[in-house]
């Protein structure tokens, strides 16, 4: 009788060498393999190939560049047709270590990627990045404190605007500074149509959106008179959101107002990352600079001053003229992170400077000096953005 090869020997002649019920070709090198999937898969390299949503997964002929000289058409006979328990245990380790190596690398570029659209979104907007951002990825974009906003909350909800615009019309081929107009008029024909009954982002066209607007910070939109018109006119948001929002702030008044918050006394910063104030501005070029961001800030006029190579905070009482209510309490503290960068013309950050989460307690009129920039890395233009918190957190009441 004839003696049975053994299964190594036989899956090495009838399957590798013969290709025998192949399933999958390789190319490579300058040859080919009929090869099977089941086989290869062993290979985490094949297995992510054939598992994941790469387009090589549904060919049956896959195309391998291989640049690396040291690989060459023998070693890849010597390894094809090896099980894991064939291979020596050093080129199992060398394959682990490479997949590693590669899972990284991809991970550290997808992190820098979602930096560049952290500082990019709001100050490098285009029609084209817009129509390219999906919903997950704007939705962790704006939720984050880390979003280098210019001006105020107002300009990220303007943003969302045009670029739920541009999702739902990606054949609008204008210039950006057309999307706006663009966007309020298509969205006013779509109330029209509505009839004036409910918000955009309930009707089947708007739903998908709502957990990117769910992440604006709605408290400081409504602070301003101006803006708060103009998002009760859009009718984009649930009118919950909006009650309950003017409701949280409200209370927030009669704590300032009547029962003696001055503000945050402790870095909470679970509370700063999701819920503080996030605004900046752009310095185009070196000279004196003085602003507030516009807003209701219950009672503390913060004016900003950016000179000599100094920025600093001033409590305004009653040195200078306010538009809005201020503050007698002898102190008041805000809680604050302030950030400065420099980009180059692709947007990549090439300088930056950050003061961290802290607490600073203000006299009427006091000012201080929160940061002080080194001449050697000031380059313009500069952009500036900071988050405060000008109240404590509501204390829950014990059940």
């Amino acid at each position: 009788r004839k003696k049975l090869k053994s299964t190594s020997k036989y899956i090495y002649q009838t399957l590798f060498l013969n290709g025998e019920n192949s399933d999958i070709k390789i190319c490579a090198l300058g040859e080919e393999w009929n090869l099977h999937k089941i086989y290869l898969c062993q290979s985490g390299y094949f297995s992510s190939m054939f598992s994941g949503s790469w387009k090589e997964s549904s060919m049956n002929v896959i195309e391998l560049e291989i640049p690396d000289q040291n690989i060459d058409i023998s070693l890849c006979r010597t390894l094809l047709p090896s099980s894991r328990s064939t291979i020596p245990p050093i080129l199992v380790l060398s394959a682990n270590l490479l997949r590693e190596q590669l899972l990284q690398e991809c991970w550290h570029k997808k992190q820098l990627c979602l930096e560049w659209l952290l500082n990019n979104l709001m100050t490098h907007q285009s029609v084209g990045l817009f129509k390219e951002l999906s919903i997950n990825l704007m939705k962790q974009l704006i939720s984050s404190s880390n979003l280098f906003v210019l001006q105020v909350e107002m300009d990220v909800y303007t943003a969302l605007k045009k670029w739920m615009f541009l999702q739902l019309v990606p054949s609008w081929n204008g210039s950006f500074k057309q999307v706006l107009t663009e966007a309020d008029a298509w969205f006013a024909e779509r109330r029209r149509e509505f009839g004036g009954d409910g918000a955009f982002l309930e009707s089947a066209q708007g739903s998908a959106f709502l957990p990117v607007f769910a992440h604006l910070r709605l408290q400081y939109i409504i602070s301003d008179l101006a803006s708060a018109r103009i998002v009760e006119r859009d009718a984009l948001l649930p009118s919950e959101w909006l009650s309950s929002v003017y409701k949280q702030q409200w209370f927030a008044m009669l704590r300032a107002e009547q029962d003696n918050d001055i503000g945050p006394q402790e870095i909470n910063k679970e509370e700063l990352e999701g819920n503080s104030m996030r605004c900046g501005r752009k310095l185009a070029k070196d000279g004196d600079y003085c602003w507030r961001w516009t807003g209701f800030n219950f009672g503390l006029d913060l004016l900003v001053t950016y000179t000599n190579r100094y920025i600093i905070f001033k409590r305004n009482t009653l040195n200078q003229p306010c538009s809005g209510s201020v503050s007698l309490q002898p102190r008041r503290s805000i809680a604050f992170r302030l950030r400065l960068a420099s980009f180059d013309g692709s947007g990549k950050m090439i300088c930056s400077r950050t003061t961290g989460y802290q607490i600073l307690t203000l006299e009427k009129d006091q000012e201080q000096i929160v940061m002080n920039l080194d001449s050697r890395l000031l380059m313009f233009p500069l952009y500036i953005c900071c988050n405060f918190l000008y109240t404590s957190p509501e204390k829950r009441a014990d059940s």
